[in-house]
């Protein structure tokens, strides 16, 4: 038999082999009985060396075309099994979705997520956009385009934690704001949540590693009136009634002038707990109007663009909702805690 009917028959045998295969073990048994390394198509063209150079461009070619044709073949019948595979297991593992699962114990979104959701629809529903960005930032963005200066205390290593690149984890989603100022075009409203990472002292009111919501507004003639109302729409609807609040002067290098907003603490009442320190009054929202030195650094015309920025802590805005006494339970991943707010 010449070595071109022994390639075709070659083909014929293997292609019927390949299509009765009954899984992917036997299929990849077949492909190395036919074209593997030591499989029958190759054994064929062993006898390659007796024949002459026009014989054996006409043989090597058809090898190599019945070769492709296997391969191809080979990977239609598995595509074949796969779905056989999964029909089979469809019909035997019938799943009704509507069904009680039974599992007792599922899980539930974090109660820092819950609130951080609802504060991005609160603010959504005002016109805010939601912007995110990097845990780690550079010097830049976390410090010098928010107009601290050089020896400015935050900049110390003991108050965050630098890698050994340069950079840092960002103690505040401030950079986001610098990011925005960047991207957009005034006027704008965006809203930054996210982690952020302080190194404290860990306490009841302090943690080493907590959550933000930082916002800023950029337009034309934005006052303390645009900031307080904002602020104090966010905060009545939050806790679903009034809130009561106070305005301290505060000092923040990005905001000039710069004020604390305070909330009674509804912990205790305003009668003082461990959670404010015992003053009856926790700080929750640093605030104040974007400083011209932050806006000139991103470009943008102080005289003509002014805007509001605040900061707000989502763990102790959940701790005043609920009544929790210490901050750490958030991130102990105790269950029986965790379980009230599923």
């Amino acid at each position: 038999m010449s070595l071109q009917l022994e390639i075709e028959s070659l083909v014929k045998e293997a292609e019927v082999s390949i299509k009765t295969t009954k899984s992917e073990a036997d299929l990849d048994q077949t492909k190395n009985i036919y074209i593997g390394k030591k499989g029958k198509l190759t054994a064929v063209l062993k006898g390659l060396a007796s024949l002459s150079v026009e014989e054996k461009k006409s043989i090597g070619k058809l090898a190599n075309e019945a070769q492709v044709k296997l391969e191809a073949i080979i990977e239609s019948q598995k595509k074949n099994l796969k779905e056989s595979f999964y029909e089979n297991e469809l019909k035997k593992e019938i799943f009704d979705v509507l069904r009680p699962t039974k599992f007792a114990d599922t899980g539930s979104i974090h109660p820092i997520s819950q609130i951080q959701y609802e504060i991005e629809d609160i603010f959504s529903s005002m016109g805010f956009s939601i912007m995110d960005g990097p845990e780690v930032e550079t010097d830049e963005n976390n410090f010098a385009a928010l107009n601290f200066s050089e020896d400015h205390p935050a900049r110390d290593m003991q108050d965050t934690f630098y890698t050994v690149d340069g950079n840092l984890l960002r103690t505040h989603t401030s950079a986001i704001q610098v990011r925005a100022l960047r991207k957009l075009k005034p006027p704008f409203r965006i809203i930054a949540p996210g982690r952020v990472f302080r190194y404290e002292e860990v306490d009841a009111s302090h943690e080493n590693t907590f959550y933000q919501v930082e916002g800023m507004v950029v337009g034309e003639d934005i006052s303390i009136a645009h900031l307080i109302y904002t602020m104090e729409t966010l905060l009545s609807r939050v806790f679903r009634k009034e809130i009561k609040t106070r305005l301290r002067p505060g000092y923040f290098p990005f905001v000039e002038p710069g004020f604390e907003l305070d909330i009674q603490c509804l912990v205790c009442g305003g009668d003082g707990c461990s959670v404010c320190k015992h003053s009856g009054w926790l700080e929750l929202l640093p605030c104040g109007l974007v400083h011209p030195n932050v806006l000139e650094y991103a470009g943008l015309d102080s005289k003509k663009w002014t805007g509001f920025a605040f900061g707000l802590g989502l763990d102790r805005l959940v701790m005043m909702r609920y009544g929790i006494h210490d901050i750490r339970y958030f991130q102990s991943g105790n269950l029986r805690f965790l379980k009230q707010f599923s």
